[in-house]
């Protein structure tokens, strides 16, 4: 039976009726049609489906809907501005960051939610801030580059 929740997903609220064992991340791409988190493997090993909750980088596919209600949800779609895209979108581009394009929006996220707490971090620091995200395309030396450019900003 189906219960109705409310959350917060990129500033806005949204009334959503969900099923008690749906996810959070079926919830954002088939209810709320915001397909930039991505379903990978469904077990919380990937990160292709990581949003920032509350301020903090989770996989979607470990949270479900109901566990969001009444929480604040940013996805990658929620980066973009009037101005265009967030800086650290640009810097995925120029860098070369961006292959695929699957694990780059769960990429994208925990690499901002680090730059938030730590503008200037280190190398290893940012390697382990995106360690719970996955890329079998660019072997993440690229990904770092194009955090790197964007801290101190």
């Amino acid at each position: 039976m189906k219960k109705l929740i409310t959350l917060t997903v990129n500033g806005k609220s949204h009334e959503v009726a969900v099923e008690p064992n749906e996810t959070l991340t079926d919830t954002l791409r088939y209810r709320l049609g915001l397909t930039g988190t991505k379903k990978g493997c469904e077990v919380g090993d990937c990160g292709s489906c990581t949003v920032v909750m509350d301020g903090k980088p989770v996989n979607s596919c470990l949270v479900l809907a109901m566990q969001a209600a009444g929480r604040t949800i940013e996805t990658v779609e929620g980066l973009e501005t009037e101005k265009g895209l967030h800086p650290l979108q640009e810097a995925f581009v120029e860098k070369g960051a961006i292959q695929c394009g699957f694990c780059s929006p769960g990429m994208i996220l925990s690499g901002k939610s680090l730059l938030e707490k730590n503008p200037n971090p280190s190398e290893a620091e940012i390697r382990g801030a995106i360690s719970g995200n996955l890329c079998r395309c660019t072997g993440y030396q690229k990904i770092v580059e194009a955090i790197q450019s964007v801290k101190s900003e």
